[in-house]
């Protein structure tokens, strides 16, 4: 006996095992797909229940636009159609595939580093939501699955009718996301252990608190996380063991490290053990009580900025800055170089990642300055000590996981303080507050500050545990947690 066709094994999942039910469908398919691909000749196209036959026993390959609208009808290629189904229990997702095609393409519109794959190669199988790096970034991607959702009562639900699927979609223990569709008004994301966890309480609706709606908060925090998160667990024991060889490079005054010395780190990777070398090494050379230092930073990207979002070992080293500097009395100060031309060169979430970075820091009571002048990018990260000591660390920009230097040189120290008071003199981040600070530098970076302000009080108010969960050691959202509820105070 011939093997059950995958054609047929859908037809009949979907209810159209029978000619007259299949002719209705497909008919009805054939008119959409002119309208959403663009091809009004498809509106016409038939089978005949001879021709339908012939497909089903596998006789006949659905050709030309007869094939696109099968295609379009299941979300499914023509020669995968016909090939063997595979005799296993699968649970189907209840979300018609133009659906899904509609909200991929929405998302996909939105963001430049987004590609929502949102159907799988055989039924049952999951999407793929591809979220590729720029400039920093190594990439990545995250099985997804599409239910269509309702609002009620102010909450985005999942219904009750998708619940088993969401149960085997979400059994698996690989990073997955549950993304929820209302259509033309957006999508809603959930990790899918937190929608494993909540279908374990309640068995009437699965609902997505309205905060985790995509949009280019929440895309850029999910964008940098699963970028970082992914990169360090594909790196975590060539890390752990770089680790323990740098006690001898602390020592040193002078030390660099070049990429093709560990070969194995990704980028994500190189910036983690190039960030947390650097820190250790500004640390040992800052004397107790010693003036507030200024640091120098080369960051000027959210791609970039994001390691002090999430990386564990920056909170490390705040804690060991604050420590080392507690009978100094006034909290260090940060500079920054962001051209106009920078900043209109990365897209909108790429920005409020950065505005978020710089908001932790004024947090943590550190003021702040933006030099917006294109000649100043190219200095590298650099701490000066006012009248004592320049200490150079940079992790980022070239081909070495790190450069560090240090020189207590009165005319070295002369100049770099030259340099930072210039950006001091000339900061667009104005005001004697930081709500004052970090308005101008919304308005410097072209974000909407009420807008921006209310999704951080939306987000922070509810958490991101539900849409944001690491997977490595070496990531955490505490941080980002905090600076999203001290944004979420400012005044809209």
């Amino acid at each position: 006996m011939r093997p059950r066709t995958l054609l047929r094994a859908l037809l009949t999942e979907r209810g159209c095992g029978h000619f007259a039910t299949f002719e209705e469908e497909f008919t009805r398919s054939a008119q959409l797909a002119a309208a959403k691909l663009n091809r009004p000749d498809l509106a016409t196209v038939t089978a005949s229940q001879a021709t339908w036959k012939r497909w089903l026993s596998g006789d006949q390959i659905p050709r030309s636009d007869a094939g696109a609208v099968l295609e379009f009808m299941l979300g499914v290629d023509v020669e995968t159609l016909l090939r063997p189904a595979v005799e296993r229990g699968v649970v189907l997702p209840q979300i018609a595939p133009s659906a899904a095609r509609d909200a991929a393409r929405l998302l996909n519109s939105m963001f430049d580093t987004s590609y929502l794959d949102p159907l799988g190669r055989a039924s049952g199988m999951e999407g793929v939501w591809h979220l590729d790096g720029q400039r920093f970034f190594d990439g990545t991607s995250v099985a997804v699955q599409l239910y269509e959702a309702d609002e009620q009562d102010g909450r985005v639900v999942i219904g009750a009718h998708h619940h088993a699927h969401v149960r085997a979609f979400t059994r698996a223990t690989r990073r997955a996301l549950v993304l929820g569709t209302l259509g033309d008004d957006g999508l809603y994301a959930i990790d899918a252990a937190h929608a494993r966890r909540q279908l374990a309480v309640t068995a009437d609706t699965l609902p997505i608190s309205t905060p985790y709606k995509i949009d280019d908060l929440t895309y850029g925090l999910l964008w940098a996380m699963l970028n970082l998160d992914d990169s360090l667990l594909a790196n975590d024991h060539v890390l752990h063991a770089e680790q323990q060889t740098l006690e001898p490079l602390w020592a040193q005054r002078r030390s660099a490290v070049a990429r093709s010395a560990v070969p194995d780190l990704t980028n994500v990777g190189s910036a983690w053990l190039g960030m947390y070398f650097c820190a250790e090494h500004i640390i040992r050379r800052l004397d107790e009580g010693s003036s507030p230092p200024v640091f120098w930073s080369p960051v000027r990207t959210g791609e970039e900025a994001a390691v002090w979002l999430f990386f564990a070992s920056w909170t490390q080293f705040r804690h060991a800055l604050q420590e080392r500097l507690a009978d100094g009395g006034a909290a260090p100060e940060r500079v920054f170089c962001i051209p106009a031309t920078d900043a209109g060169a990365s897209q909108r979430y790429e920005r409020i990642l950065l505005w978020l970075a710089v908001a932790m820091m004024e947090r943590d009571g550190q003021k702040i300055s933006v030099c917006a002048e294109p000649e100043y990018k190219r200095i590298d990260g650099f701490v000066l000590v006012p009248g004592r000591r320049v200490i150079s660390a940079n992790w980022l920009g070239s081909e070495g996981i790190w450069h560090v230097d240090t020189t207590d040189s009165l005319a070295d120290v002369s100049a770099y303080a030259q340099v930072v008071d210039h950006a001091r003199s000339q900061s667009v981040t104005k005001g004697d507050s930081s709500e004052e600070r970090l308005r101008s530098l919304a308005h410097h970076l072209d974000l909407d500050w009420g807008w921006l302000v209310r999704r951080c009080r939306e987000l922070g108010a509810y958490g991101i545990a539900g849409m944001l969960r690491p997977r490595s050691r070496l990531i955490s959202v505490e941080e980002l947690e905090r600076v999203l509820r001290f944004a979420g105070e400012f005044d809209d």
